[in-house]
């Protein structure tokens, strides 16, 4: 198998999840419930963060949904807010948030080695575009990235493919030679949708072996092991 390109998500991918979104989802249903602590509770629940323990639940409106379906389930839930409006706001949160976020690793050090491989590298997260540049600005990779994709960018949201065309298009490779780097299922309906050559499930973010192991060609710890995952996919067949 070639494999030319990684794309990865960002958050619980790059980014530790509930170190780095706990307090900017409190932040989020508190003002989306104009400042009801109760109801911004109840609104954290509904997006799937348990406001007592701070952990976020696997393929949720918070782990895996782009602002504006956040917004329409905050609404759907008792916040009294017009959707685009507080899809605006959400965004501004998570914007801010990049500059506190936590890195899984020292993600400079990870894409330095993976970009002497000769790897094409791009991001695609459910998240706003300026928040993903902001937070590789900050972790000091954006010169290293090929290709960034937002729930904004143009190429349409998880699960469908069009992130994965997208990358595929920009860098010039096919995409049956990307792999798809991701901690939810949504990460991995995407590879599959486009044909992507393989789909690789990490758990350092909010999905868990069980929910990966069905749709994942492999599940690693963190993406600190890829670089031995692509030695043992390079390597050449015993005779």
């Amino acid at each position: 198998m070639k494999i030319s390109g990684i794309l990865f998500d960002k958050d619980g991918t790059l980014l530790d999840y509930d170190k780095s979104w706990a307090p900017v989802n409190r932040r989020c249903a508190l003002y989306a419930a104009d400042g009801d602590v109760e109801l911004g509770d109840h609104l954290l629940r509904t997006c799937g963060m348990d406001p007592e323990t701070g952990e976020t639940v696997a393929d949720s409106l918070f782990a895996a949904a782009a602002p504006s379906e956040i917004a329409a389930g905050m609404i759907a839930a008792g916040s009294k807010h017009e959707v685009v409006e507080l899809t605006r706001h959400l965004d501004r949160f998570f914007l801010e948030g990049a500059s506190t976020s936590v890195p899984v690793a020292n993600l400079q050090a990870l894409f330095l080695k993976l970009k002497e491989r000769g790897l094409k590298l791009g991001i695609a997260s459910s998240d706003n575009e300026a928040s993903i540049r902001s937070m590789a600005e900050y972790q000091r990779i954006l010169p290293l990235l090929d290709y960034i994709a937002g729930y904004d960018s143009g190429h349409g949201v998880k699960p469908n493919p069009g992130m994965i065309e997208g990358f595929s298009r920009e860098c010039g490779m096919p995409a049956s030679e990307i792999a798809m780097v991701g901690d939810n299922t949504h990460d991995l309906h995407m590879a599959r949708n486009a044909q992507a050559g393989l789909a690789i499930g990490v758990l350092t973010g909010t999905g868990t072996p069980a929910s990966l192991s069905p749709f994942a060609d492999h599940v690693l710890g963190s993406i600190e092991e890829l670089g031995a995952l692509l030695d043992s996919i390079s390597a050449p067949e015993p005779v």
